[in-house]
């Protein structure tokens, strides 16, 4: 048996609790991994509460958590160039959860773990990291570019402003107040969140160049207010929102869960283009807590589960 952190029920933290499964076995192109670590992210939280039941469907009960990094145990048929013994991250594949002692990932959302690059690092590429490259891609930012970010201070949003300013673009992170410091070590120009940002957003492109783009990780009226205070002409995605992201004249993020991009994800946390900024760690009995934080909306960066 394994132990794995998880939901018993649709609906709120007090429906989640630590269970056993039995250990897992590999389908065809399916990897079997022993779990060293794994992100924590909001999409976790909408999962349990059921608003992602058309999309991610689950069989209770459920563990939570789609990212992870840790060692290959078992090789199921066609499992590609890897390995028992191998260190890898990626993607849980459906069905299977994160937050336990062993899950199971397709090998084409799986990607061999660099040396340098720990557990805890490797655990935050497919989910967080893997969006912001995918954001930054998908909406084709360059040098010219003033690119506001709603919601900076969490692990996209960290990420997004790193890639972003890599690329040359300024970036507005709108954030509260106690992650102001967080936001300006991402090479951001941070905006308080909160009442009269709307203002703020567009004395601060008055400055730096008037905002070309919009990266949303909140939604609801902070992206409807912001996308009003900035004009028709932004490009614009929404992670949070993407319903009316679409209805603003953008879209929603057209995510790439593959070795190729997850393997160009960790070389540029390996050169230091991007840092996972990791805020805190938990161990598998802890996940609660961890999961807490984020959904409580307190989480600066990064938070991680620790498995062993």
């Amino acid at each position: 048996m394994a132990l794995a952190y998880g939901f018993s029920e649709y609906g709120g933290p007090d429906t989640q609790q630590v269970f056993d499964l039995e250990v897992p076995r590999p389908g065809p192109g399916q990897l079997v991994v022993a779990v060293h670590a794994a992100g924590v992210n909001p999409a976790d939280w909408k999962v349990r509460t059921g608003t992602r039941k058309d999309t991610v469907p689950v069989t209770l009960p459920a563990v939570l958590g789609r990212e992870v990094s840790g060692v290959v145990t078992a090789v199921g048929e066609n499992g590609r160039d890897f390995s028992v013994g191998d260190a890898v991250f990626g993607s849980t594949a459906r069905g299977f959860g994160g937050y336990a002692e062993y899950t199971v990932l397709n090998a084409d959302s799986a990607a061999h773990k660099p040396e340098v690059l720990g557990f805890a690092a490797a655990a935050t590429v497919p989910v967080a990291l893997g969006t912001a490259l995918d954001i930054v891609e998908q909406l084709e930012i360059v040098d010219a570019d003033t690119v506001l970010v709603l919601g900076a201070g969490g692990g996209v949003g960290s990420a997004v402003t790193q890639l972003a300013h890599a690329r040359g673009a300024a970036v507005l992170g709108v954030a509260s107040a106690g992650k102001s410091d967080l936001v300006e070590a991402n090479s951001g120009i941070w905006i308080e969140s909160g009442s009269g940002s709307e203002e703020r957003i567009v004395a601060a492109g008055e400055r730096v160049g008037k905002v070309t783009v919009i990266v949303d990780l909140v939604g609801g009226d902070v992206l409807a207010h912001a996308a009003a205070a900035c004009g028709p002409a932004v490009r614009l995605v929404s992670v949070a929102d993407p319903g009316l992201g679409s209805e603003l004249g953008g879209s929603g993020v057209d995510r790439r869960r593959t070795t190729e991009v997850f393997t160009r994800v960790a070389t540029l946390v390996e050169t230091g283009i991007l840092d996972p900024r990791i805020e805190r760690t938990f161990p598998l009995r802890e996940a609660g807590h961890a999961l807490a934080l984020v959904e409580e909306g307190h989480a600066r960066g990064k938070v991680v589960v620790t498995v062993r």
